[in-house]
């Protein structure tokens, strides 16, 4: 096949003559796999070929070497694997030849593909050449197959894990990589692929960063770059000290006050660019502080061996007015674009993090900046005081930032309605919201918000909502948190005055012309749901005539009008704010059996409603409708039941939705839902659901994140319907237990534990759900067969130490839901087991009055099961 020719078809405006190239490619790859790889590695390295063509075939080699999915990236993995070695070596010899190509784009292509291979080849101990005639490549000229070369190393170590390549060989690259950083460099090419391939070889760099010597001269190379004349590599240079803060906090000492000099230089007088990452090292030395404070404690003595160098603290004097000169640097129109990110918001953002470092030391930096500008005829400095004030509301103690709200509170709301610059407006509501998240509810000692100015900051609040769309946006969140802090208050709650204006004033903002800008109409609802959600019982009757007002509305999104994709992606994202409405109306007035009597006179319309929002789309489900059922199930109880025949294939739909896993968990939770509400009505569903859970369990091709959830509803159906699951109890055992094996052995990174978490208390959830639903029928000794792999799990998790409280409080109920259902069958396995005294005990004497509780509850059981 003439490949050139196709590959500039592929590319053609003209949709007919794309579309046959790419199918006639398609073909191409499924008749002959190793031929279509080797004539597009031919494509590539064909110096006589077009640009384009040869671009394009290197992008196509990528794509068929990786992707996205886990299930689908196997696939590729294993089809090269399985490929012959002559045409695997034909590939990467054309691929290795690339790197000295005078055309950059084939190069850089070259780069990314031989890595690509090299992340599949290097783990299986394949392709051990490679990194040898790379390093070697590095010490020829031309300039070009040099800088390329480094491009490659660089790729290479973002696509393997560092204990694939050994020491010596880290040791090669890291010299080769910092050489070509070094001024001595003449070529500013080279040196630029260099500082991005450091960038990447950080994270191998473990043995060498632990040798002072090697550490000084990597450390040196790095800040020489930073002073480069040119502005990629001034920037790379302090994208790999970003890096070098968080991956080697703990080696930082001896180069801060440097670092601090070239950042603060880097700030006050270099390119956006290049500031943004000087002021992202400070930010990112707040990250590892706060993380290293949070997880020792702050009661730490002086000499105890806590890491924590406390760099902030010591930089403080001169850090904060090198943060606060930042916020004066605004851009008039910062407001309007979402995306924007400039350095007077990365000063704030960085300014934020200095306060939750340090607290209470960062408020009398700041406060004389504050007073100097807030009263400044120049908008800027009116703005950059507002900033500073809101940035400081999250660190520092109440006792000593209320004092200075109660000063600024009345000059912030009459800012918010008279000030005439938009952008100080805009900050200004930002302020008033922190204000309420932080210092604002139940655990703050002294109100700031009393009888006397509750009211002005409602009105205020309500007159915002008027301005333009970013201001009205904030004034909404500030909203948000204001009805948040009289959360728990009892049965009265300061709004309730306001209640029916307050809502009144967000259906408005719902209908504005311009609520498509800055996200106002999603915040708008988000207000709602909040003001709904924390209101108390007083106000249930106004609650109540919100229902057939969302519904009306929710009844004209589906009014048959012929829509155009853009129109449908908007009209489904305002039925989803909609369903989400009414999600909290009805968990609000089902909370109560006063209130949930007069809901449920709705309930037949709402259902009618949700199941016509699922038919409006014909391949997926909505997540939203499908919550908000789920919450309609639980105050409808076995009622429920009338609406499954209709319901029940959307049910089906969204178990099946793999693509857009998270409609999937979030279906399998509503499973839950109507499993706890109709109880032994969900008899009839029974098949096809557990049928369609378990085959979700045995799929590669389903997120993992979704697994979990499953098990946990394998116990919600087995609670609903107790002895009648035997049918499926074979098929739930064995999943479980094959989950439960691969949980019991955690080695790896935090998100990993975290996830073997949640899969542990999904498991133990579901083992719950099955002995209590057993438990007092006959079948019970159908369960006695599965007690000793229970308790070998139990022991398991137990020994692992890695167990979070969750987990904990789950797996000490199950072990009184094993002695509670299965009585003395239970209790000589439970004195046989290794662990579970200690276990016992240990919750027992557990600070967590919830895992104390039911370690309380599962020891009487087991007592019970013994005496037998």
């Amino acid at each position: 096949m003439e490949v050139t020719q196709v590959l500039f078809d592929a590319q053609s405006i003209d949709g007919n003559v794309r579309k046959n190239a790419e199918e006639r490619l398609k073909q191409f790859q499924e008749q002959n796999p190793p031929g279509f790889l080797l004539s597009l590695s031919g494509e590539l390295a064909n110096e006589e070929k077009p640009v384009e063509t040869r671009k394009l075939a290197g992008l196509i080699l990528k794509n068929a070497l990786d992707a996205k999915e886990q299930h689908r990236k196997f696939e590729l993995v294993q089809r090269w694997l399985s490929l012959d070695g002559n045409t695997k070596s034909q590939i990467k010899a054309n691929l290795l030849k690339n790197l000295s190509s005078p055309i950059s784009d084939a190069r850089s292509t070259a780069s990314q593909v031989i890595a690509k291979v090299a992340g599949i080849e290097l783990p299986q101990k394949q392709w051990p050449e490679l990194i040898g005639s790379l390093l070697s490549n590095v010490h020829q000229l031309p300039h070009h197959a040099k800088q390329a070369t480094l491009e490659t190393l660089g790729y290479l170590c973002e696509e393997v894990s560092p204990d694939v390549i050994d020491q010596d060989q880290v040791n090669k690259i890291l010299t080769a990589v910092v050489q070509g950083m070094s001024a001595s460099e003449g070529n500013t090419d080279v040196r630029l692929a260099a500082t991005r391939a450091l960038y990447n070889a950080l994270g191998f760099a473990q043995a060498n960063f632990s040798n002072d010597m090697e550490r000084n001269y990597i450390m040196r190379v790095v800040c020489e770059a930073t002073l480069s004349p040119e502005v990629k590599i001034r920037q790379a240079a302090f994208e790999c000290l970003v890096s070098i803060s968080s991956t080697y906090y703990e080696k930082l000492a001896p180069y801060i006050q440097d670092i601090f000099n070239i950042t603060a230089k880097a700030v006050r007088e270099d390119e956006e660019p290049v500031a943004l990452q000087a002021i992202e090292f400070w930010s990112s030395i707040c990250d590892e502080e706060i993380d290293i404070l949070e997880e020792y404690g702050g009661d730490f003595t002086g000499d105890s061996d806590m890491p924590c160098f406390y760099f902030i603290k010591q930089a403080l004097p001169a850090l904060v007015p090198m943060l606060l000169e930042t916020l004066l640097k605004q851009e008039e129109d910062q407001d309007q674009d979402e995306g924007a990110w400039n350095i007077a918001m990365a000063g704030g953002t960085c300014l934020g993090l200095v306060a939750r470092t340090v607290g209470d030391d960062i408020v009398p930096l700041v406060v004389p900046f504050i007073e100097e500008n807030i009263t400044k005829s120049d908008w800027r400095q009116r703005e950059a005081a507002t900033y500073a004030f809101g940035s400081i509301l999250e660190g520092p103690s109440p006792e000593k930032l209320i004092p200075l709200v109660n000063v600024a509170l009345t000059f912030l709301l009459n800012a918010l309605t008279q000030d005439p610059n938009s952008h100080v407006k805009d900050t200004t509501a930002w302020t008033l919201g922190r204000i309420f998240e932080f210092l604002h509810g139940s655990a703050v000692a002294s109100p700031i918000i009393t009888p006397a100015n509750c009211q002005q900051i409602v009105t205020v609040l309500l007159q915002s909502m008027k301005d333009t769309p970013n201001v009205a946006e904030k004034a909404c969140g500030a909203l948000y948190f204001l009805a948040q802090g009289y959360e728990e208050l009892g049965p009265s709650s300061p709004l309730a005055p306001f209640f029916q204006d307050i809502v009144q004033s967000l259906l408005t903002v719902t209908h504005r012309e311009d609520a498509g800008e800055s996200r106002l109409r999603t915040a708008a609802y988000e207000t709602l749901n909040e003001v709904v959600r924390c209101s108390t019982d007083e106000t249930a009757p106004l609650v109540l005539q919100l229902v057939p007002v969302i519904m009306m509305e929710l009844h004209n999104t589906l009014e048959g009008q012929k829509l155009s994709s853009d129109e449908r992606e908007k009209q489904s994202e305002l039925q989803g704010l909609l369903c989400g409405c009414l999600q909290v109306i009805i968990q609000k007035l089902g909370s109560s059996e006063s209130s949930k009597y007069l809901f449920m006179q709705y309930a037949d319309q709402i259902m009618g409603l949700f199941l016509r929002v699922f038919a409006c789309r014909s391949a997926t489900v909505h997540e939203e409708a499908m919550l908000a059922i789920g919450a309609l199930a639980y105050a409808a109880g076995p009622d429920f039941a009338k609406y499954m025949p209709e319901f029940y294939r959307y049910l089906e739909m969204g178990l099946q939705n793999f693509e857009e896993y998270q409609v999937c968990a979030v279906t399998v939770g509503v499973v839950g839902d109507i499993a706890r509400a109709l109880e032994e009505k969900i008899v009839p569903y029974c098949d096809g659901i557990m049928t369609q859970l378990l085959k979700n369990l045995s799929s590669s091709q389903l997120h993992r994140s979704v697994k979990p959830p499953i098990f946990s509803c394998f116990g919600d159906i087995a609670l609903a319907v107790g002895e009648y699951f035997e049918k499926y109890l074979m098929w739930a055992m064995s999943a479980l237990q094959s989950a439960a094996e691969l949980s019991t052995h955690t080695a790896g990174d935090d998100e990993l534990i975290e996830y073997t978490n949640s899969l542990r208390n999904g498991i133990l959830e579901a083992y719950s759900g099955i002995f209590q639903g057993f438990k007092n029928t006959p079948k019970t000794q159908l369960l006695i067969p599965y007690a000793s792999h229970i308790l070998q799990f139990l022991d398991g998790i137990y020994m692992e130490k890695d167990m979070d409280d969750v987990v904990m409080k789950t797996a000490i109920g199950v072990l009184g839901d094993l002695a509670d259902t299965l009585g003395s069958h239970a209790g000589s396995l439970i004195q046989q087991s290794v662990s579970s005294r200690d276990f016992l005990n240990e919750c027992l004497s557990s600070e967590d009055l919830m895992i104390k509780e039911s370690a309380e509850w599962a020891k009487l059981a087991i007592s019970r099961a013994i005496s037998v």
